[in-house]
């Protein structure tokens, strides 16, 4: 199963320069970091992300992460994977441009 992480272009740079990253500042401030799944993406893109264009989408394999994944309600009571350790580049399953269209972010179409 793949989990993601919306990332601005900055903060993905950052993260493949040094091979991990503890999230962006409201993963920092939280004490974890935010992910979603194929269902729950766009949504969060369209709350939390709504004007950002530098947005990179990034595909985690769930059974990489391990124990550190934990399932926790969150939006309406809906169960949201949060990671309880940096992200590492061993995790990521692939990257994609998140650019935005006339009706919000464009998603790649085998998004699973």
């Amino acid at each position: 199963m793949l989990v993601y992480k919306i990332l601005r272009e900055g903060e993905w740079a950052a993260f493949r320069a040094a091979g991990e990253s503890a999230g962006a500042a409201v993963d920092l401030a939280d004490g974890f970091i935010h992910l979603s799944t194929a269902t729950q993406v766009a949504e969060t893109a369209a709350r939390h992300f709504a004007d950002a264009g530098d947005l990179v989408l990034v595909a985690l394999a769930a059974e990489r992460l391990g124990a550190a994944l934990r399932w926790e309600p969150s939006r309406g009571g809906a169960l949201f994977p949060h990671l309880y350790r940096p992200l590492s580049a061993a995790d990521v399953a692939w990257s994609s441009p998140l650019p935005r269209g006339a009706r919000g972010h464009v998603f790649p179409e085998d998004l699973a």
